[in-house]
């Protein structure tokens, strides 16, 4: 196992444990994340904020690996986020209050290493599976009626 592969890791778990402080000592300063909520996140700081958003709204959360990898400088990991929406998820858009919904969102994230702290965090995932598996937005509202992605939790 690389050194990004075992940072992953960490940051994986940091996450699930709401551990804001060892997020804060895996990011360098001048880390910057991308993501598809609020956009480009820059400083090590703002990158463990924005993580911690999500254990603070889904202080249950668990992490399901779909598949792992490592090239060089950086992993990436696919799978699903799980947890029950139970806290504020602070957004750019503004706070969701509690659903008290489960979700089981499909994701993807690249990190990049250098000098052993997390440089770059890219994350992906789809918003509107999110929103409808929060019960923010009705399936039948999505573009030809879709439904959420084959076994999502809406309820």
């Amino acid at each position: 196992m690389g050194q990004a592969r075992e940072l992953m890791d960490r940051i994986t778990t940091a996450v699930m444990a709401g551990d804001r402080e060892a997020l804060r000592q895996l990011y360098a300063a001048d880390a910057v994340a991308e993501t598809p909520d609020a956009g480009r996140v820059e400083g090590g700081e703002a990158v463990a904020e924005y993580l911690m958003s999500f254990s603070r709204a889904f202080p249950d959360a668990s992490w399901e690996p779909r598949s792992t990898a490592e090239s060089g400088d950086t992993a990436i990991d696919e799978g699903y986020f799980l947890g029950t929406h139970t806290g504020v998820l602070g957004t750019p858009d503004g706070d969701i209050g509690p659903t008290g919904r489960h979700v089981r969102l499909r994701e993807c994230d690249l990190l990049t290493v250098r000098d052993g702290l997390a440089v770059s965090h890219r994350f992906y995932f789809d918003q509107l599976d999110f929103m409808v598996q929060l019960g923010l937005v009705e399936s039948g509202q999505l573009p030809g009626g879709a439904a959420p992605a084959p076994g999502a939790t809406v309820g």
